[in-house]
């Protein structure tokens, strides 16, 4: 198992973020870092690999100290899946394991409709979301008898961010999504603080 994969990618993130500001440059060519990223499955701790008989897990891997962005790791169990949701920041998904299944949506007046097909990601792919391009889907575990594992990466700290899920009505509720692995109340004090701009 390599102990460097991550860190790795986390640098060169890092330094892409440094150099530009540009949605477009940084979906294409941090997707391409996530793409070498998942493209060997030998790094990713045991802990942040285990699903959970209920619901799927989001665990925290990296939280860039100035919140420019964060990796994480969603772990699916068999037939697992996202309510209706969007970001608001800019992400990239990446699958590490298994396989996902993708629904976009987009508003039509006061609802919301499914955009398109369901979009299968296989091992190795990299998609990406944003307000810009399309940020509300739905994401399920391809498989009823196994589990997935993506690797994301968002352009905020993604576990404080005030977001929402729809429901069939299409109207929004509030979600700060947390993580599996990060106390809440340490979490959302972080986000109350982050909303009413103190220091940190």
């Amino acid at each position: 198992m390599s102990q460097h994969r991550l860190s790795d990618f986390v640098a060169d993130f890092s330094n892409l973020l440094d150099q530009t500001g540009d949605e477009a440059v940084i979906l294409r060519e941090g997707g391409a870092l996530l793409a070498d990223l998942v493209a060997v499955d030998d790094w990713l701790p045991e802990a942040q690999s285990r699903s959970d008989p209920t619901r799927y897990q989001q665990y925290l891997l990296h939280r860039d100290p100035a919140g420019r962005f964060s990796v994480v790791s969603f772990v699916w169990g068999p037939g697992q899946a996202t309510p209706v949701h969007d970001h608001t920041v800019w992400g990239l998904v990446g699958v590490l394991r298994g396989a996902e299944l993708s629904q976009s949506y987009e508003r039509r007046g006061d609802a919301l409709a499914a955009a398109g097909q369901v979009h299968r990601l296989e091992t190795g792919q990299v998609e990406a979301v944003s307000p810009t391009i399309g940020d509300i889907h739905r994401v399920a575990n391809a498989f009823e008898d196994r589990v997935s594992i993506s690797i994301h990466v968002y352009g905020a700290d993604i576990g404080t961010v005030r977001r929402s899920t729809y429901g069939a009505d299409g109207r929004p509720k509030p979600l700060v999504s947390g993580y599996a692995d990060v106390p809440p109340p340490l979490l959302f004090d972080r986000a109350s603080a982050l909303a009413y701009g103190a220091a940190e």
